[in-house]
């Protein structure tokens, strides 16, 4: 398992990568429970249909606020078994007080016409370039204005930005950069796997954004591997490896861990835990 130190890189050499204790289930804490969800009526992506997940803590009581945390393409998220094991990665991070209670929201990306028979890649979200990939500030506004409303219906989530996070993989992870780039008045914390930082539509020109813009509040977490992508789009691990540079050079909080992965979630699964202990290091210093 590779280090790494918070403003530095560290290249791994291992070829395989495994789940550690916390990516399994724990009879002995408290679990939370997925419940499922679908979006037909989005102004910002008119026309675009989805399914989302949220996953709620057993320690979730609605007396106080909890924190908040989004995931794109929410279904990789949303299982027990799989890369991220999200709902038992929380149960135990969650029960060691390494994270916030933290209600997870696990978002597709839109689909047109209907909503295939059920969540995942086949068919391919017709949506999901627009949505992830577009440098703007579109994809914040569909969370603060229609996703994140409906869910606050039922659970009651901190305002504070500090205690709101954003991830994603691939595309998803460049749309979490973008989301706290435009919008760290709402999301703060930003954790992103094999990152499309490349010219899909534009998302090469973050690098040089961000080196020519004043440092905003935000903590970024990058993750990708020697053996990602290389195409007519970029290069995947030299685009995430200028994306820390950049990051280093305007004084980022940040993190890039770089290892032998492919474009999976292999690596970035093993290290979920120890990448969300990363990201929440401090919570404990918030105002909920």
């Amino acid at each position: 398992m590779e280090t790494s130190l918070v403003g530095t890189s560290t290249s791994a050499i291992a070829e395989e990568y495994h789940h550690g204790p916390d990516s399994k289930p724990n009879p002995n804490v408290p679990h939370g429970k997925v419940t499922q969800h679908e979006w037909l009526k989005s102004k910002v992506y008119e026309g675009a249909l989805r399914r989302y997940s949220v996953y709620v803590p057993a320690q979730y009581d609605g007396s106080k606020p909890a924190a908040l945390m989004v995931f794109q393409d929410g279904h990789a998220f949303e299982g027990t078994t799989g890369d991220f094991r999200l709902p038992v990665v929380f149960d135990n991070l969650i029960a060691k007080g390494d994270m916030p209670v933290t209600i997870a929201v696990m978002i597709d990306p839109g689909h047109r016409g209907k909503l295939p028979p059920k969540r995942g890649w086949n068919p391919s979200p017709a949506n999901r370039a627009v949505e992830y990939d577009s440098v703007n500030g579109d994809y914040a506004e569909f969370l603060l204005t229609e996703i994140l409303p409906e869910v606050e219906k039922n659970y009651r989530i901190t305002s504070n930005p500090e205690l709101r996070a954003i991830c994603g993989n691939s595309s998803g992870g460049i749309c979490a950069f973008g989301v706290a780039w435009h919008r760290p008045d709402s999301f703060r914390k930003v954790l992103s796997h094999i990152g499309s930082f490349v010219n899909i539509r534009g998302g090469h020109n973050y690098q040089a954004m961000i080196r020519k813009t004043d440092a905003k509040p935000i903590r970024v977490f990058l993750q990708d591997g020697r053996n990602d992508l290389d195409n007519v789009h970029g290069n995947w691990p030299l685009a995430n490896q200028q994306m820390a540079k950049s990051l280093a050079f305007k004084g980022y909080d940040y993190k890039f861990v770089f290892g032998d992965g492919a474009h999976d979630g292999k690596h970035g699964g093993a290290i979920f835990p120890d990448s969300l202990r990363w990201l929440w290091r401090d919570w404990k210093d918030q105002q909920l």
